[in-house]
């Protein structure tokens, strides 16, 4: 039984932005950590840069929420550093990042309702 199956996706919802991010990531594929944080940055035009005690914080807290899981499979040795560590995301994780995206799409429309549609962000 993995950590996140006595639990509703909801139940850790609002994420952090990391938290999230790393799971947006992680939903495009297996990544290790550096390669999570240069999509992040990527992704967010630099508005968000992970420094390493966030990232691998982050990581480690959501290994023990059963959202990611290392994995084994690895790519050739030739081509990479055998001291990553490769993440992907658990069923757990998806529905909990579904669970978010859903929260956050509902704020937006209560703002929007509230303040109008900004012409532009």
């Amino acid at each position: 039984m993995s950590h996140g199956d006595h639990r509703t996706a909801g139940d850790l919802t609002p994420l952090s932005p990391a938290f999230f991010h790393i799971l947006l990531s992680l939903g495009a594929g297996e990544r290790h950590g550096y390669a999570i944080k240069r999509e992040i940055a990527a992704r967010t035009e630099g508005k968000l840069k992970l420094g390493p005690g966030v990232l691998y914080g982050s990581i480690n807290k959501m290994l023990e929420l059963g959202l990611i899981e290392e994995t084994d499979d690895r790519p050739d040795p030739h081509l990479d550093d055998e001291r990553r560590r490769y993440y992907r995301i658990t069923n757990y994780g998806r529905k909990v990042a579904r669970a978010e995206g859903a929260r956050m799409r509902e704020l937006a429309q209560l703002a929007a309702a509230t303040f109008g549609v900004p012409r532009h962000a």
